[in-house]
């Protein structure tokens, strides 16, 4: 079956010389013959995302291509009038990401939908942004977010901003089972879709800065504050002139880019993944900041959509925050400071996933915010902001997950690492201004609303019999309930794709223990493994990684896992 897929793709006229060059040298190797040809790329709400390399199983301009037309067959059922409107294309820096931008031109501009492409790589929040800006039906940006070098990806965009929701990536999903990959792809020539593509430049980057500049609070205490020294690092991606740009216009006049990261490439020769989640990656920024007695360091992922902060703690020694510090830092910050200049609503509403550290809800009851739990991936709080648009019901005032994700404005619907850098740096300005550093910050928010800590585990489980592993276990979890773990009563069990919570069907489990402990286990939209999430709170530090590690290793233990 996979090796008549392979002389498909070696006989299609279709294929490119150097395609079929890549295929011929893997022939012999039937493993990695079934590796690429098992299955097409699993199209979900986070679009696609995979190796490069040639194969239905692979990112590659003819995978892309499918992908696009499963888009646009969405796009043409809702009827000819909407063609017009138009999809918006971006692009990071990875390998293959521009090539790819114009061969989604190249299947909307033949099924008679008009293609905006920008013009070189820009930030995923400015594609959102786009799409609300322009009034597109739809938006596409090729990236694989903070994967590894050897990967890239396709996320798809509503009208709303907020990447396809799930009705509609199953439309795309079904589109690419259904279809043939050659034949029933309409593809433009290059030059008809040159001609026939709209070309973003930098002057739509001033709108979107426009819209980021908005979300400055405090421009004062940026001012007071503005010789404070802090170090970027774009990870050789998108964020490499905006980021720069928008702490310059906040007022900061002393902010140092690590030079051998500012420089544009997808194989990212400085680290070993590109991701600001690791300490590891920011190990030039912070040589870096020592040269230059950097009070924190910033950085933020090739799309420029996640942020990672780097902080001095009481000792000098350079700590890496989670998503969950960050984020709390931040709301706390956003509450407290519209709180004080009078302009947050009474209706306020802050948004996190339910694999997001419960402290935010301590944080929220203190300034009388309503918080909202929603399913992991940032879309869905696209779609809460789009409702509380449509009901007046709330009104959004932050939005994060643990996955290093922040959004304060309305102007996208994805999270936003350029603005949210600004927020970080005018957060470590009022802390200055308070003579506490960030690091000190957290530990003062701990103090306030108790010790948080938040433990993620990732199971592997690869090869081509993974997800038969993972739907076991899923089964095992849901059927055997414990009543007690780690000495805590499970007070709720909450089954996702049963449809509980007020939430979507989704394939997690959520346990609530009597001391507000929390598990939620779900496996992962973009990878091969189960990712199992655990939250407590304790009196102080040491009493919540007791209580973290005793939680863990019992639940383990009740799971078999």
């Amino acid at each position: 079956m996979y090796g008549e897929l392979l002389l498909k793709w070696l006989n299609s006229p279709v294929v490119d010389a150097a395609t079929k060059k890549e295929l011929k040298e893997i022939q012999s190797d039937a493993k990695e013959v079934e590796s690429r040809f098992l299955a097409p790329l699993t199209f979900g709400t986070g679009g696609l995302r995979g190796v490069l390399g040639a194969g239905i199983n692979r990112m590659n301009r003819y995978t892309v291509r499918h992908a696009t037309q499963g888009l646009a067959n969405l796009i043409l059922k809702q009827g000819d009038a909407v063609c017009d409107r138009g999809v918006v294309v971006g692009y990071d820096c990875r390998n293959g990401s521009a090539e790819f931008a114009r061969e989604v031109c190249r299947v909307l501009v033949a099924n008679g939908i008009r293609a905006y492409r920008f013009d070189e790589l820009r930030p995923t929040p400015e594609v959102s942004f786009a799409i609300r800006e322009l009034g597109c039906i739809a938006g596409v940006n090729i990236t694989a977010s903070h994967n590894p070098k050897e990967y890239n990806g396709y996320k798809a965009y509503w009208e709303d901003g907020a990447q396809l929701d799930l009705e509609q990536a199953e439309v795309v999903y079904n589109a690419i089972q259904s279809t043939d990959i050659f034949e029933d792809v309409k593809v433009a020539s290059e030059a008809e879709a040159a001609a026939q593509t709209v070309l973003l430049g930098r002057d739509f980057d001033e709108k979107f800065l426009e819209q980021v500049m908005t979300q400055q609070i405090n421009r004062e205490v940026v001012s007071q504050q503005a010789d404070m020294a802090i170090v970027y690092t774009p990870f050789h991606g998108t964020g490499y002139r905006l980021v720069p740009e928008v702490l310059k216009r906040a007022g900061f006049r002393n902010v140092t880019c690590v030079p051998e990261q500012m420089v544009l490439d997808g194989n990212f020769p400085t680290v070993a993944s590109p991701n600001p989640e690791n300490k590891e990656g920011f190990t030039l920024a912070m040589r870096l900041a020592d040269q230059v007695a950097a009070d924190f360091i910033i950085g933020t992922d090739p799309d420029a959509d996640r942020l990672g902060v780097v902080v001095r703690n009481e000792t000098g020694e350079f700590v890496a925050l989670t998503g969950n510090q960050t984020g709390v830092i931040l709301l706390d910050y956003v509450l407290r400071a519209r709180q004080e200049q009078g302009t947050l609503p009474a209706n306020a509403c802050a948004i996190k996933t339910i694999v997001t550290s419960e402290m935010a809800a301590r944080v929220c009851e203190k300034y009388g915010v309503t918080l909202m739990n929603v399913l992991t991936g940032f879309k869905f709080i696209g779609e809460k902001i789009k409702e509380f648009e449509q009901t007046g019901e709330y009104s959004y005032v932050f939005g994060y997950e643990e996955s290093y994700g922040y959004l304060t404005g309305t102007y996208a619907r994805d999270k936003d690492g350029v603005a949210a850098s600004l927020l970080i740096a005018e957060v470590a300005a009022w802390y200055r201004s308070k003579s506490m550093t960030l690091w000190q910050a957290l530990q003062a928010l701990y103090a306030e609303y108790g010790w948080h800590r938040e433990v993620t585990v990732n199971i592997a489980m690869p090869g081509l019999d993974g997800m038969k592993k993972t739907a076991a276990l899923m089964a095992s979890l849901r059927k055997n309930v414990p009543q007690v773990v780690a000495g805590q009563k499970v007070m709720q069990f909450f089954d996702l794709e049963q449809g509980a919570m007020g939430l979507p069907r989704s394939n997690v489990v959520y346990y609530a223990l009597e001391d507000r402990s929390v598990v939620v286990v779900r496996p992962s939209g973009t990878e091969p493994k189960v990712k199992v999430y655990f939250m407590v709170s304790g009196t102080s530090g040491t009493e919540a990684d007791r209580k973290a590690a005793a939680l863990k290793e019992d639940f383990f233990r009740l799971a078999n896992i």
